[in-house]
């Protein structure tokens, strides 16, 4: 019979936000599937709780998912886990779990804390509509590319960055999206917690001459609706040229006011003046 994955959601500064079904887990499991072994034998030295480890990061997760897959196919049952935050979220833990799906392995949830909705809520920003970007590419083609095709997107954006490349992805999210109001989230849970709402002029100015320190959220507003305003003398001629196409004086005025805006009695009124 398969064993089983939990997907086992880790703190992300604070270690009192680990929850106790979550100890009870890393306590029962035959082995543990962790990013970095070194960042996790912390978490369970400081729980008191001694397992066995596999190593699970980006470079090795084909070579390795195999064994650990193999392993809970045996019957055994494994918690992955991610160094700070919930596994699969920006973390190769996907491949993980979906090959779990594909083999019939049974995948259960025990959430933990997650820094972009973490990092959301405390921002202030809208939060009814938006998007996780993660990180942004080093590749400079891929960057641009990526850039461009959300540059238009209405919905509220959020990305991860490290400390060592935020003044670059700054510079160039500005070039990309013009000024907007962005809120930039260090260090969640964490002594120096901070959330600074500022705009990407001013944030540019002020990582001048600060350097940047921890790790970031960047929640940044949406593009803006394109408004077209027209005058009344505008919708009155739009009236004029849609009765030389047929329309009625009213329907006319109605269809212009539907276009522009304006009141359809007041384009009515001057066009019969």
């Amino acid at each position: 019979m398969a064993g089983k994955l939990y997907i086992v959601g880790t703190p992300i500064g604070n270690l009192e936000d680990f929850s106790p079904r979550a100890k009870r887990i890393l306590n029962e499991v035959d082995f543990i599937a962790a990013e970095d072994t070194r960042v996790t034998v912390k978490l369970l030295n400081h729980l008191g709780i001694s397992k066995p480890m596999v190593a699970y990061f980006e470079h090795n997760k084909k070579e390795r998912g195999n064994t650990v897959i193999e392993r809970m196919l045996s019957g055994e049952v494994c918690a992955i886990v991610t160094d700070a935050g919930m596994p699969a979220i920006s973390d190769p833990g996907e491949d993980l779990i979906r090959e779990c799906h594909e083999r019939g392995i049974e995948v259960e949830s025990v959430p933990g804390p997650t820094a972009f909705a973490t990092a959301l809520a405390l921002s202030g920003m809208p939060s009814g509509r938006f998007c996780f970007e993660g990180f942004l590419s080093v590749n400079k083609p891929s960057r641009k590319k990526h850039l461009e095709e959300i540059k238009n997107e209405k919905r509220t954006l959020i990305f991860y960055e490290a400390p060592h490349k935020l003044i670059k992805t700054l510079d160039d999210m500005y070039a990309a999206f013009g000024e907007r109001k962005i809120a930039i989230v260090r260090e969640i849970t964490k002594i120096h917690e901070t959330v600074m709402r500022t705009s990407f002029s001013e944030a540019i100015e002020f990582y001048k001459t600060q350097e940047p320190r921890g790790e970031y959220v960047l929640i940044i507003e949406g593009a803006k609706e394109e408004t077209v305003t027209y005058s009344l003398e505008e919708a009155i001629n739009l009236a004029k040229k849609l009765m030389q196409d047929g329309f009625s004086a009213s329907a006319a005025a109605k269809e212009a006011a539907t276009i522009t805006g304006i009141k359809k009695s007041d384009i009515y009124k001057q066009m019969l003046s």
